[in-house]
């Protein structure tokens, strides 16, 4: 219980009683008050031995801990990960056995932005997973990109340098365009199919459910009998790709700033898990000599035409974190965390993050320490001879902190010691022919080749994708004030595709640049459909929601049956009205809205029904809201569902009839499990 009393100065007290816990500082002492510092005399100064008042402030001064220095804007959530088939022929690993459950983190971040920034500015995302396995922790930290800007880890902070904020004026946060970024792009080849993915619209996903996830770098599966493959790590979303489109995300981060973070928790909150299946690329020395790139080349990926991906397992988000600062903050990713039966290979890029991410985790949670924090901490049994060290909180017994100790013995407790049979031991064979002779400070022969995979990738879009491609180069360097990295980025893009090259010149008005001459000629490899989001897309509503706006008058029969069928879809329907308290239907009932139109534009749903009377839509063709709500929902080429008597509401937002705007019927249904690109052309010019 707690009795509630008024101060002397009118504050209010909440004071234990009976069984009700008591307030202590952070050593169990009680606190007697927690609302007054200690004083000589009503009017005195605050006296130094109010230790109450010291630690509160001390503690208060240090709660935030440096953010990452990028992936700082992050969301995490507990789940669980299940071996689904038999790979014990690749891997040795517990994590794969048939039917082990394994308990994970994730989290799933922007990498240019800062803490406080939005979810969805054009921007990678990562896509981190931290296996709590019996064999210890791995952690499979990737991107939803499957290759990345650099070859070498020694260019990584002149990448982060590049397209963080410009370091004399500290703008523009959480995007890349802007000068240095693309300064130092256009004159990186190697950056040439990362900036193809990075223009697409994989960097602006829909939601963190439906974007896929890489581990990007070549791994290594080992067996039991010591033989190693080359493995690709996949994470496949079960719902789908999605994304959303520029101006709908711009649009998206002006209704809600946390739109990702706030989506991710809702689902699981419902209980609408989302789940991703992982899938391998595995293959041999053979294969990868035979290829005209170097597997070892984190700026080129396989395509799955060559290499299907099987799946081997499901991850099943389940659980939001119970404290975002101890668990999402606190949560510290190493890609050395790597379990028996499975290893590093060779690449430039992952053996550099090796390094950095120990270095990095040491300086921002303050102590060498870091992995006794609870979200860090294994699940499995743990022991070595490591001691002290800032915030120790484990306390060993005796003496034996070295080995070889013969403490044993002599009845001591002697520690743990080596195991050769179920240790983590590095794959005694060498990545390639080359793994031999001087220590050099050059790139291997395939690396020169920059262009071939990101033309791969540009041929396999689709016509709308590769528009989108097209006019986010044009957006982009729009942004670029140095005159001299326009003409030298298109120059580069000659080299990708000629007709891609001259859109992006007719986009910014200037004459096609003389084509860069590249390191490596480029050759044509065949289009992969693997590589499209929208030759991947599901027509499916399930995990998606459905906006539906009603006015006072509103018939009752018509919106109960769309709001069964979208929810019978596996769709979510959220009903918007003018004011939140809801709309009067035809029927003399409220309908109590889950939105308030000012605050519930369309760009934050997947579809929209319009479902008004006559009278409600001459009040709504009054409400700048309303008229942008399906304004918007036409122009992010959404569904748009409406009964007769909301046609002039459809009129006065430019809405023109196609497949994508319907009745309320099933042909609703049907239509909002799509988007409309060919609708595109009627509502803004693309390059």
């Amino acid at each position: 219980m707690q009795d509630r009393n008024p101060g002397n100065g009118g504050e209010t007290h909440q004071q234990a009683t009976g069984d009700a816990p008591v307030l202590t500082t952070n050593h169990g002492v009680p606190i007697s008050d927690n609302q007054n510092s200690l004083k000589s005399g009503a009017r005195g100064p605050t006296l130094l031995e109010d230790f109450v008042l010291r630690e509160k402030i001390f503690h208060f001064d240090h709660e935030r801990i440096p953010e990452r220095i990028v992936h700082a804007r992050g969301s995490g959530a507990h789940g669980v990960f299940e071996a689904t088939d038999d790979v014990s022929d690749l891997s040795k690993a517990a994590v794969f056995t048939k039917g082990e459950k394994t308990e994970v983190f994730v989290r799933f971040s922007t990498v240019a932005g800062g803490a406080g920034s939005v979810d969805t500015p054009r921007d990678v995302r990562g896509f981190a997973v931290k296996f709590y396995t019996r064999e210890g922790n791995w952690d499979l930290v990737g991107n939803n990109i499957p290759v990345f800007f650099i070859q070498d880890a020694i260019k990584f902070p002149d990448l982060v340098h590049a397209v963080k904020m410009e370091a004399d004026r500290a703008y523009p946060q959480a995007g890349s365009a802007h000068d240095t970024f693309w300064d130092w792009a256009s004159l990186m080849p190697e950056t040439t199919h990362m900036l193809m993915w990075a223009m697409s619209d994989r960097t602006l996903p829909r939601s963190l459910r439906t974007m896929e996830g890489f581990g990007v770098h070549t791994f290594k599966l080992v067996n039991d009998g010591g033989k190693a493959s080359f493995v690709k790590f996949h994470w496949k979303p079960v719902l789908g790709l999605q994304s959303t489109i520029w101006d709908e995300a711009l649009k998206l981060q002006a209704a809600d700033n946390d739109y990702h973070r706030r989506d991710l928790w809702e689902a699981i909150d419902s209980g609408d898990f989302p789940e991703w299946e992982l899938g391998i690329q595995v293959f041999d020395e053979e294969f990868a000599r035979a290829q005209p790139y170097d597997v070892l080349d984190a700026t080129k990926l396989i395509p799955e035409d060559d290499v299907p991906v099987r799946i081997i397992g499901k991850l099943t988000l389940n659980r939001n974190p119970d404290n975002f600062f101890a668990e999402t903050e606190q949560v510290a990713f190493l890609p050395t965390n790597v379990v028996p039966g499975i290893d590093f290979s060779n690449d430039p890029l992952l053996q550099g993050r090796l390094f950095s991410y120990l270095d990095t985790q040491n300086s921002r949670l303050g102590t060498t320490n870091f992995h006794q924090i609870p979200i860090n901490a294994p699940r499995c049994p743990f022991g070595n001879f490591q001691r002290d060290g800032k915030m120790q909180t484990h306390v060993p017994k005796g003496r034996a902190n070295y080995e070889p100790n013969s403490l044993a013995e002599f009845g001591e407790d002697g520690g743990p010691r080596e195991s050769p049979k179920r240790g983590f031991a590095t794959v005694n064979a060498a990545t390639g022919d080359d793994e031999q002779g001087d220590k050099l400070r050059v790139r291997a022969e395939l690396f020169a080749d920059h262009y071939s995979q990101a033309r791969l990738f540009y041929r396999s879009q689709d016509a709308h994708e590769q528009a989108h491609i097209a006019s986010s180069f044009v957006f982009e360097l729009s942004k670029v004030g140095l005159e001299a990295v326009r003409p030298r980025m298109v120059a580069n893009l000659r080299n990708v595709d000629e007709e891609l090259a001259q859109r992006v010149a007719d986009g910014l008005a200037i004459d096609l640049p003389e084509k860069a001459e590249a390191a490596r000629a480029p050759v044509d490899m065949a289009p992969s459909d693997a590589l499209s989001i929208h030759k991947n897309m599901k027509a499916t509503l399930k995990g998606r929601a459905v906006g539906i706006l009603i006015a006072d008058g509103t018939d009752a029969g018509d919106l109960a049956k769309v709001k069964d069928a979208v929810e019978a879809a596996g769709a979510k329907a959220v009903i918007v009205a003018p004011k939140v308290g809801g709309a009067k239907l035809s029927d003399g009932k409220t309908q109590k809205a889950d939105g308030q139109l000012a605050g519930s534009p369309s760009q934050i749903f997947d579809a929209v029904a319009i479902v008004l009377s006559e009278e409600g839509c001459k009040t709504l063709c009054r409400e700048g809201a309303a008229v942008q709500f399906a304004m918007d929902a036409f122009g992010h080429l959404k569904a748009i569902g409406a009964n007769e008597a909301a046609q002039p509401l459809l009129d006065k937002a430019g809405v023109e009839a196609d497949d994508g705007v319907t009745g309320l019927g099933e042909d609703f249904i049907e239509a909002a499990k799509h988007r409309f690109y060919d609708r595109e052309p009627k509502v803004r010019m693309l390059a």
